[in-house]
């Protein structure tokens, strides 16, 4: 069921330097863009708007962006992570969402199931906290309520994204790893 009140935000602004150049540009062995595929399983999950943020070769990457989903340009992405999520969640609050699930461009393979588990446990609300774990480690989708936004984008610097606030603030920890393995791709096989 698609919400109005929870939006899907893909981070995808980095220029992928460990993986060869921007994985905003990235396709499946198949030739299936992962923008688009991160897309469509936040819109799966019931995200009723999503955005992309976009920053190393922005101009290519917003040609991938379905037209259902809007980009959001980050001007500082060099800076590192922090600023996409920053810039993201500032595009968010203009929304009516009272929750953001959050994930990299560079999980293909994440299952729509993982992104429903984490929302049946812990409803998008504005005062939501949560991330999905794979054998007790971190990993994404994120859950991040309304109300958290403008104290996670004051706390988020360089590479460093919503993981430390998340440990702060007692984020629920909801286990996937039956569903998937939460692998983010960083390096070209």
């Amino acid at each position: 069921m698609i919400s109005a009140g929870l939006c899907g935000i893909v981070l995808a602004a980095g220029a992928g330097t460990r993986y060869g150049g921007p994985k905003a540009l990235a396709r499946t062995a198949d030739g299936r863009p992962w923008l688009r595929l991160a897309v469509t399983t936040l819109e799966r999950a019931g995200c009723g708007q999503v955005l992309v943020a976009v920053g190393a070769a922005a101009d290519a990457a917003e040609q991938l962006v379905p037209p259902r989903a809007s980009a959001v340009w980050v001007r500082e992405w060099r800076t590192g992570l922090a600023a996409s999520l920053r810039d993201a969640l500032d595009a968010a609050a203009h929304t009516a969402a009272r929750a953001a699930l959050v994930i990299p461009v560079d999980t293909p393979a994440m299952p729509v199931t993982v992104c429903r588990r984490v929302l049946d446990i812990v409803p998008p609300e504005p005062r939501s906290l949560a991330r999905a774990v794979y054998a007790g480690e971190p990993g994404h989708p994120v859950l991040l309520g309304r109300d958290h936004w403008d104290p996670i984008s004051r706390e988020a610097s360089g590479d460093r994204g919503a993981g430390g606030y998340l440990r702060s603030h007692g984020s629920a920890r909801i286990e996937c790893s039956d569903l998937w393995d939460g692998t983010d791709i960083d390096e070209v096989t």
